[in-house]
């Protein structure tokens, strides 16, 4: 028998074939039994069906950040102060003649009462008085020299232990030397309670502080 006329029954072609993408056409291949008739179903159908059957796929939202807003800063602007808008020092005297004496006693609120004695002989030496006076206590209030000059307006300034820095003038100067500045005569002295003593060393500076008094108002 010749091996290229070998004409196969159709369930054996079918079987060969059975995983072919292709169904052959009604009556093609004969009646073929039910089994392998089963096997064969057509590709369109079993792909639609797969797709009927796919569940719609759940879709995940991206989560959403919120981003914290900064809260507004409130900036508030401080205008300092101008020496008229500022507490007035507290004085002893009257001022009259506009002679300021500023002091230094953080024991006390203007000058311990044997060092007022002794400025008071002092003044009435040179024809003042307390009245014509304004002494102002560093140490309780710190003086500053656009406070107090809008304040007393002094045509002298006695500075008894403050150095001039210490109330924020702009010159220096040595001691018992006068220094007209600004349309005040400035005059550093050391503290009342050096001059106020009986050692040769007191009276050596009371002698140079008496100088200058006479020429500021004698």
């Amino acid at each position: 028998m010749s091996l290229t006329n070998i004409k196969l029954p159709g369930f054996v072609i079918a079987d060969l074939y059975r995983n072919s993408l292709i169904a052959p056409a009604p009556g093609e291949l004969g009646e073929l039994p039910q089994s392998t008739q089963e096997s064969f179903t057509p590709v369109q159908e079993t792909v639609s069906a797969s797709v009927a059957r796919r569940e719609p796929m759940a879709v995940q939202a991206e989560p959403v950040i919120k981003t914290a807003q900064p809260e507004p800063v409130l900036v508030i602007e401080k205008t300092p102060l101008k020496p008229a808008d500022l507490p007035p020092y507290k004085i002893l005297g009257n001022n009259k003649k506009q002679i300021a004496i500023v002091v230094n006693y953080p024991d006390d609120v203007f000058v311990p009462e044997s060092d007022l004695q002794f400025l008071t002989k002092m003044l009435g030496a040179c024809k003042l008085n307390m009245a014509d006076v304004a002494i102002v206590n560093h140490a309780t209030a710190a003086v500053a020299i656009d406070r107090l000059k809008t304040q007393l307006q002094p045509v002298y300034l006695l500075l008894f232990g403050v150095e001039p820095d210490e109330i924020q003038l702009p010159i220096n100067f040595p001691s018992f030397k006068e220094q007209p500045y600004a349309g005040t005569t400035y005059l550093f002295i050391p503290a009342l309670q050096q001059l106020n003593q009986e050692t040769d060393q007191a009276k050596s500076l009371k002698r140079k502080l008496w100088d200058c008094l006479k020429r500021m108002f004698l």
